[in-house]
């Protein structure tokens, strides 16, 4: 009688210890998934991870490195030809998650990254349109290619993430999604919204960040230098520029922040550890014609 080979995942949880009924519900719900392999590391961002389920690794950072570095940091400790991301805040809502991305991933290969649609099950409102990534948000069950992905969740190949140099450690946090995306874009894969998969996520107001508005303005000048060539480069960040004082006139202390951030965008170094090569001419004219150009 033969036996089924169950596809391995290895799984980053990250955390910095301050939401531990969040995290011991997203490692339930990790736990509970059907027909994989999971080889889970929680990754404890300045903390000591404790009272973590005896299957599950873990590793400490001393020090806070920042969003996308401490993701970065789990990878090595867990085995697996797919890799899921997942933020303690997070919980998978179907048993059979893991393995409806592994299938899809196996049914259609040029498939890089997957992220599910992001909803609050608890919620009585409609779930935030912000979590839908794309322009067009007129449903968030409507599937689709995109061109940047909402981070709490994410399913890829653990081949193609290396090719892309992982997330942009010094990003710290937001837009890393949109590097790892783009970067996805540029091994010759594409990034799938996937709005018929689900996973859990509460309503929270990503500027409750102190530095929300400095930290995205020179995130997006650091995103085009590290990835866009000339005059890309240059019409990104000062379209974003345009549009967010746009967005922010009755704010006027956001406008100070973004401005500041973005002027830090340019004086600063980008790099985290060594440059990447730039995105290649056939990778943006493959995003214009699937309908985003990196122009805005």
């Amino acid at each position: 009688m033969s036996t089924e080979i169950l596809p391995r995942i290895g799984v980053v949880v990250l955390t910095m210890g301050n939401r531990p009924i969040e995290l011991n519900r997203a490692l339930d719900s990790l736990l509970a998934q059907k027909r994989v392999q999971i080889d889970a590391v929680v990754v404890g961002n300045g903390w000591d991870p404790t009272d973590i389920p005896a299957s599950i690794k873990t590793h400490f950072l001393p020090e806070n490195l920042g969003i996308p570095a401490g993701r970065n940091a789990g990878v090595s400790h867990v085995q697996g030809e797919f890799l899921c991301f997942l933020d303690d805040d997070s919980w998978f809502l179907d048993e059979d998650f893991l393995i409806t991305s592994v299938e899809r991933f196996q049914r259609y290969p040029k498939m890089g990254l997957l992220q599910p649609r992001i909803t609050d099950p608890k919620s009585l409102e409609n779930d935030p349109t912000r979590w839908i990534p794309r322009l067009n948000k007129r449903t968030a069950e409507e599937p689709s290619k995109v061109f940047h992905v909402g981070e709490t969740c994410l399913v890829t190949k653990r081949e193609l993430f290396n090719e892309t140099g992982g997330w942009a450690g010094g990003f710290w946090y937001a837009h890393e999604g949109i590097e790892l995306a783009w970067r996805i874009w540029d091994t010759g894969s594409y990034v799938w919204y996937a709005g018929d998969m689900r996973i859990g996520h509460p309503v929270i107001d990503p500027r409750r960040h102190n530095e929300f508005y400095r930290l995205n303005a020179r995130n997006r000048v650091w995103l085009a230098r590290r990835n866009l060539p000339v005059p890309f480069r240059w019409i990104y960040p000062v379209s974003w520029l345009i549009i967010e004082c746009m967005r922010l006139r009755r704010n006027k202390n956001g406008i100070r922040q973004y401005v500041s951030g973005w002027r830090a965008g340019w004086k600063g170094s980008p790099w985290y550890i060594e440059p990447r090569k730039k995105l290649k001419w056939v990778t943006l004219a493959r995003m214009g014609l699937a309908g985003r150009p990196p122009l805005l």
